[in-house]
């Protein structure tokens, strides 16, 4: 029987999230997936899985979780920390960038998501039924996931077949994003705005307001102005995660993985895929710039991106959490009759 997770406590910003559902866009299905696909990864890796594996990301708030069923290794990767509490009452702190072993009926209660999102995988995968092709929760169209909704209570989730088990627990550092300006290429509908409105991009600081979701994150600041002979709108055209629309306000709007497909507002950038990820971590009253570079430069990004990533993966390292029994260590001790032999411990009877 596979280990289910029991949802003892929701959340609305938890929803079950992999690579998401890429090919679907002509049919007007958003990609959705995980707002930082380089967290998912190394929250994957450190489960045991495939980086593409489906986890759970968390917003805001994490959820009060129970296994059921067997023992399961979960994973935590991102700004959040976790507690796990064992059957017989003991209770263990889960760092982020670590690992655990909860037994059948532990319990882990996520925290406050401290800075945009954070992944909780589990070895084997979270097993919900693929819709074309994944798991990605798309919440607008109710696709995915658990009903194609965030979890609440009451919920149980299947988790997928374990490849193999890994011999104790490990851990790494956390996986840094790049800082400094969000990297930026001109278009496609650069044409439709000022040359003012082209500096003022790359020359002023934009604010992050509240009204931000998977969908996309209103910015406030100067105000980007349209070319009066070409418009404030287009025929309806394509749009894609990154893409820097700009309503008739002149406020720019950055689309995320839930974006939809077609948009009638002109774009005037889009940000580079090796910085995708970062808009996850995007919080209301974030200031932030922008640069340009060219595809050239967006290209290396990317290939650094990946470099990195990998090196990360290879530092995995094993460790044993605080507070739990060294069982290895437990056994490999002297113990004969009941009496621990030790340091000169119990010696004295003999001499």
């Amino acid at each position: 029987m596979a280990v289910v997770i029991e949802v003892l406590e929701g959340s609305t910003g938890t929803t079950v999230q992999d690579a998401g559902r890429p090919g679907y866009r002509s049919y007007g299905v958003a990609l959705s997936g995980a707002l930082d696909p380089l967290g998912l990864a190394c929250a994957n890796a450190l489960a045991g899985n495939r980086a593409d594996a489906a986890a759970l990301e968390m917003r805001l708030q994490g959820p009060h979780l129970r296994v059921v069923g067997g023992c399961l290794r979960v994973a935590l990767a991102g700004p959040a920390e976790a507690s796990v509490r064992r059957v017989e009452g003991r209770v263990l702190a889960l760092p982020a960038w670590h690992s655990i072993t909860l037994e059948d009926g532990d319990t882990l209660k996520a925290g406050v998501i401290r800075g945009g999102v954070a992944y909780l995988a589990v070895a084997g995968g979270i097993d919900t039924p693929p819709q074309l092709g994944s798991r990605a929760t798309h919440l607008r169209a109710q696709i995915g996931g658990v009903e194609g909704r965030a979890l609440r209570a009451g919920d149980r989730i299947d988790t997928g077949d374990r490849d193999g088990t890994q011999d104790g627990e490990c851990r790494q550092a956390a996986f840094v994003h790049e800082g400094g300006p969000l990297r930026l290429m001109l278009g496609p509908q650069e044409n439709h705005f000022t040359p003012d409105a082209l500096r003022t991009l790359i020359d002023a600081d934009f604010v992050v307001s509240r009204d931000a979701d998977r969908m996309g994150i209103r910015l406030k600041g100067p105000q980007l102005a349209h070319n009066a002979a070409a418009g404030e709108e287009i025929v309806s055209d394509c749009v894609a995660p990154g893409a820097l629309q700009v309503p008739p306000d002149g406020q720019p709007i950055l689309l995320l993985a839930d974006c939809q497909t077609v948009g009638g507002y002109p774009k005037i950038a889009t940000v580079i895929r090796a910085d995708l990820p970062r808009l996850a971590h995007l919080l209301p009253g974030d200031r932030l710039r922008f640069a340009l570079v060219t595809r050239a430069q967006a290209l290396s990004a990317l290939r650094e991106q990946r470099a990195k990533l990998e090196s990360w993966l290879a530092g995995i390292a094993p460790y044993r959490p605080a507070g739990d029994i060294d069982e290895a260590a437990l056994y490999s001790v002297n113990l004969i009759s009941g009496i621990l032999f030790d340091n000169g411990f119990g010696k004295g009877d003999e001499e």
